[in-house]
């Protein structure tokens, strides 16, 4: 299988020697569209697409993946309505694994909060903390949005983004962003119930895991039908 990537930043860079590393994948070529590269220099035809670059090079993998009938892995985060709804129009072409977080901890974690939430959410506040490093522009991360809809599938609490004043707590759900350092990704959701706390907390140490999960969707695109895909059908199938 021959990978090409979309984004030569530092996450870039990991990728890159992620497949360099694995059997049965190649990297036939890094994009940086900072640098004025497009998909259409690529020397060779891949036979999948890992995006890990901005939200405003969407149109250019949209456009790419299309034309060529070739499978795309979305790890970048901070898309418009209407751009996911590009994406789903991709998918009806050729299969696409779009997900905020590629790790395959985080993938196990919103699991396990979507099976413990409605048993909790009577008697247990919730609320959920990510911290990421300082250069990371969106907040609060793609991850924090996803897990937040693990737990609030249907809407029913209000998504409260930190707090200040005077207010008493409601039917809500707290989500607060730290920005600082290095911190690679940090995401912790706590149920705080009368006299118990439970904490399931997930900290990636490096970016390596995300590269790893991305090579892993990537292998699925291969034997999959086109369709919109998130790393719990990698998974779990």
């Amino acid at each position: 299988m021959k990978a090409a990537t979309l984004g030569a930043g530092a996450m870039g860079k990991v990728l890159a020697a992620t497949i360099e590393e694995q059997e049965g994948i190649s990297l036939c070529g890094m994009i940086e569209p900072r640098n004025g590269e497009t998909l259409a220099a690529l020397s060779q035809q891949p036979d999948v697409i890992i995006d890990f670059s901005n939200p405003e090079n969407l149109e250019m993998l949209v456009s790419f993946c299309g034309t060529k009938k070739c499978p795309a892995v979305i790890a970048t985060t901070g898309f418009t309505k209407e751009q996911q709804a590009h994406i789903a129009e991709l998918a009806l072409q050729v299969p696409v694994v779009f997900a905020a977080n590629f790790s395959l901890g985080i993938t196990v974690m919103k699991r396990v909060l979507a099976e413990i939430a409605p048993i909790l959410e009577d008697s247990f506040d919730m609320e959920v903390i990510e911290k990421h490093h300082n250069k990371k522009l969106d907040s609060p991360s793609g991850t924090a949005k996803m897990l937040v809809q693990a737990l609030n599938p249907k809407g029913d609490y209000e998504e409260v983004h930190g707090r200040e004043g005077n207010k008493k707590r409601g039917k809500e759900i707290g989500i607060h962003a730290v920005r600082g350092g290095t911190i690679a990704g940090e995401h912790d959701v706590i149920f705080a119930g009368e006299d118990e706390i439970l904490e399931i907390k997930h900290t990636a140490g490096s970016k390596k895991i995300f590269a790893a999960g991305a090579v892993k969707a990537a292998r699925f695109t291969q034997t999959a039908e086109p369709g919109l895909y998130n790393m719990e059908d990698v998974l779990f199938g």
